[in-house]
C-alpha cells in the first residue's frame, strides 16, 4: 500500500474494479453548475502536464483544487476541479471518453490533435498499433486478476454477513449521528460528490491520506477486515447526513464500488468516516477507532476462519499480480507516447495551455 501525503487535495475519478472499468467523469459533469472542459489528444502530448501547469496556477493564486489522477499512472493528471470556479477540466478520451452533451453551454472541447504531426505518426503505424494492442491485452489480464480477487472478498464480506448484528449497527449509527451531526436548519441544500480516495495501480493499490488530512480533522475509523459491517456503518451514516443537509463527498469502495463505501466527508465539520482494512491502512493521530467485530457473533465468525484466512491470502496475490500487469502496461503505454511526443508540437501546447489558462480565469 502506498499512503500518499500531501497538503493537496488528491483522488481518483476511476479505475480498473472487477466489473471492468469504473469511472465518475459523468456524475462529475452533472454537479449543480459544474462547467467541463473536455482535453483530446493523444497519449504523451501533453494533456496532464498542462492540467498540472493549471493546477500550479490556481494555487499560486490561493484557489482550491482537486486533483484527479490516472489510476494507471497516479503520476500523471486524469483531470483538476476548480472548486470556488465550479469548473473542470478532465482527459475526456478513452477509457474515460465524454462528448459534450451543450457544448460551449456547459462542456467545451479542449482539443490537441492540431498539435500532432500525422505523418510523423503515419511513418510508424504498425507500431503504434501494435503498442496499442498490447497495452489493451495486459490492462484486459490485470482486470481479470482483479475480477478474481473481487470474488474472494466479496465471499469474505458474505461470510461475515451471515455473523453480523445488523440491528445493532443501525441502531450504533442512530446515536453516533444525533451526537456527531446537528441538523441543518431547513433550506440548507444537501448534495454529493463522487470520488475514488484509493485504487489499484501499477504501484499497487494507492491511498490518498494526504486528502483525509487536509479534508478532515476528525476521524471516526471503522476497522473492518471483511467489509459487511463497515458497508451498512457507511450506507446509514450518508443517509443520515444528506437527510440533516449536509454536502458529502462519498468515497466508494475501489473492489466493489456499485454497493459498497469506504469512506464519507463532510466537509462542513471537517469530519471523516473512514474505512480502515488491510488495502488502506488509515493510520492518523486521534482517531476515534471503531471495532466493527463489536458488530459480530466472534463465535459464528469463528467457523469461517480459515476460509477468511485463505480469501485474504489470495486475494492479495491476485492484486499484487494485477498490478505487476498493469506496470508492463504502463511501460507499453510510455513506449506508446515516445511516438506521440516526437510527433508533437509542444509550443502549439503550450499556445493551448494559455488559451485554457485565460477560459478559467487564471491567465
Amino acid at each position: 500500500m502506498s499512503a500518499v501525503r500531501s497538503d493537496s487535495i488528491d483522488f481518483f475519478l476511476g479505475t480498473t474494479t472487477p466489473a471492468g472499468f469504473k469511472g465518475y467523469f459523468e456524475p462529475l459533469r452533472r454537479e449543480p453548475g459544474m462547467q467541463m472542459y473536455l482535453i483530446k489528444s493523444g497519449p504523451g502530448c501533453g494533456k496532464s502536464t498542462l492540467m498540472k501547469r493549471l493546477a500550479l496556477k490556481a494555487e499560486q493564486k490561493g484557489e482550491p483544487i482537486q486533483r484527479i489522477h490516472c489510476a494507471s499512472d497516479p503520476d500523471s493528471l486524469d483531470g483538476v476541479i476548480f472548486l470556488d470556479k465550479r469548473a473542470a477540466i478532465v482527459d475526456a478520451t478513452a477509457p474515460h471518453v465524454l462528448e459534450p452533451d451543450a457544448p460551449g453551454a456547459e462542456e467545451q472541447v479542449v482539443s490537441l490533435y492540431h498539435t500532432l504531426d500525422a505523418d510523423a505518426l503515419r511513418a510508424h503505424a504498425d507500431e503504434v498499433k501494435h503498442l496499442f494492442a498490447q497495452n489493451a491485452a495486459l490492462r484486459s489480464r490485470a482486470a481479470r486478476y482483479i475480477a478474481s480477487a473481487g470474488s474472494l472478498l466479496l465471499d469474505s464480506r458474505r461470510a461475515e454477513a451471515c455473523s453480523a448484528n445488523f440491528e445493532k449497527v443501525r441502531r450504533y449509527v442512530k446515536r453516533l449521528c444525533a451526537r456527531l451531526l446537528p441538523r441543518l436548519p431547513d433550506g440548507a441544500e444537501a448534495g454529493e460528490e463522487l470520488r475514488l480516495l484509493s485504487a489499484i495501480t501499477p504501484k499497487g493499490p494507492v491511498f490518498y491520506r494526504g486528502t483525509v488530512q487536509a479534508l478532515a480533522d476528525r476521524y471516526v475509523v471503522f476497522h473492518d477486515d471483511c467489509g459487511a459491517v463497515s458497508r451498512l456503518l457507511l450506507e446509514l451514516i450518508r443517509a443520515e447526513a444528506l437527510a440533516r443537509g449536509y454536502h458529502i463527498i462519498t468515497c466508494p469502495c475501489a473492489m466493489h464500488p456499485e454497493d459498497k463505501i469506504d469512506h464519507l466527508f463532510i466537509p462542513a465539520l471537517r469530519l471523516a468516516f473512514l474505512t480502515d482494512n488491510r488495502w488502506h491502512p488509515v493510520q492518523l493521530p486521534g482517531v476515534q477507532a471503531v471495532r466493527c467485530t463489536r458488530f459480530v457473533d466472534r463465535e459464528n465468525l469463528a467457523g469461517y476462519r480459515a476460509r477468511l484466512r485463505f480469501n485474504e491470502r489470495a486475494a492479495a496475490e491476485l492484486l499484487e499480480q494485477a498490478a505487476d500487469l498493469m506496470a508492463q502496461a504502463k511501460a507499453c503505454h510510455d513506449e506508446l507516447e515516445t511516438y506521440y511526443r516526437a510527433a508533437v508540437d509542444f509550443d502549439r501546447v503550450d499556445a493551448a495551455a494559455v488559451q485554457c489558462a485565460e477560459m478559467l480565469g487564471l491567465g
